[in-house]
């Protein structure tokens, strides 16, 4: 017996319609998440910018929708040790959350330097924790390793059909909601690119000819420099940033055959943006979004050029941040390492 997950060799990639179909899967399980604006951000960003705040979806993360979409799928029978999953910390949430609504047992692999926050989140739904040294291990040979037996059914952050279709949902909710061909530009952040991949193909499900741009940080920029060489580029083993949930060492290969046919490009944010950002949202919504989730606007404002004042969907993915973090990007204390709002 095989582990059920999905690589290079596997011709199943996502089409539109799985989008859609994702979306009827998750009607009445998956949050439909605010979409706000505020003239504060429109002026910043020199446009009119919704934000979807997919940091008040289930687990804090939109990473509850693809898990969903993908486990609820699954033959459980062939698979008694139930999901195994690998992951910084919003996916393995998501997949133990959901593992629990569907009486699923679960295993999650996880750096040991995640946010503290995501770990015990993960083992509170009832997860069995394997921890990993993100800089001398791979967490893809630790859950290959474990999948041995054929009992684990492996479900990726991002090679997987499933998962990309379920994360499109996210895009998806808000095209249905503005009036149509109003939005020329979606931002969303990007680690291993499953999310950019599947808001491609909800722009793509409901005719959209929306720029769909990711967005990364400065110093983790695997995916911008990815789509510039055409192949899988690798982030160095130093090289590090706030954003926790973005630190992928590369693409994974179905979001960046996706990525590469539909995206618009690449744009960054520094970590001094980042929070930034997060401060921003804070201020204007009320609301926590963790470094990862705040990229897409931090990134939106620091290329200001790009909106033009078109209309722009921004997704703020997330909001599970320690909160020694939060206070560090709301403290006015550190307003004079920031750049101006």
């Amino acid at each position: 017996m095989t582990p059920h997950t999905f690589n290079s060799d596997d011709l199943i990639s996502p089409v539109p319609f799985d989008v859609l179909n994702a979306a009827e899967r998750l009607l009445g399980v998956a949050v439909q998440t605010p979409l706000l604006q505020s003239a504060r951000l429109n002026e910043l960003a020199g446009g009119t910018v919704f934000v979807k705040l997919e940091s008040l979806q289930h687990t804090g993360a939109f990473k509850f929708r693809g898990a969903y979409n993908s486990m609820s799928r699954l033959e459980r029978a062939q698979y008694p040790e139930g999901v195994l999953a690998y992951s910084t910390g919003n996916h393995g949430q998501a997949v133990a959350t959901v593992g629990r609504i569907l009486g699923i047992p679960v295993t999650v692999v996880m750096p040991s330097d995640a946010p503290q926050v995501k770990v015990e989140k993960a083992r509170l739904q009832g997860a069995t924790i394997v921890l990993y040294d993100r800089k001398t291990e791979s967490r893809e040979v630790i859950a290959s390793r474990l999948s041995l037996s054929g009992k684990f059914a492996l479900i990726p952050p991002g090679d997987h059909p499933h998962v990309i279709a379920g994360q499109g949902t996210a895009a998806l909710e808000a095209l249905s909601t503005l009036p149509a061909d109003s939005v020329r530009v979606i931002v969303v952040p990007c680690g291993g690119g499953g999310l950019a991949a599947g808001t491609c193909l909800a722009a793509d499900a409901v005719h959209s000819t929306a720029e769909v741009w990711a967005a990364e940080p400065d110093s983790c920029d695997d995916t911008r420099r990815s789509f510039k060489s055409g192949e899988r580029e690798i982030n160095l083993a130093a090289a590090t940033s706030i954003c926790d949930a973005l630190l992928a060492p590369t693409p994974a290969i179905l979001p960046f055959s996706i990525n590469q046919r539909r995206l618009s490009g690449v744009i960054t944010a520094s970590d001094n943006q980042v929070l930034n950002a997060m401060r921003l949202l804070f201020e204007e919504f009320r609301v926590v979004v963790e470094p990862g989730g705040a990229v897409a606007v931090a990134s939106l404002l620091a290329n200001p050029s790009l909106l033009r004042g078109r209309h722009a969907v921004v997704i703020a993915s997330g909001g599970n941040v320690d909160p020694q973090m939060f206070a560090r990007a709301i403290n006015p204390s550190n307003s004079q390492v920031l750049h101006p709002l």
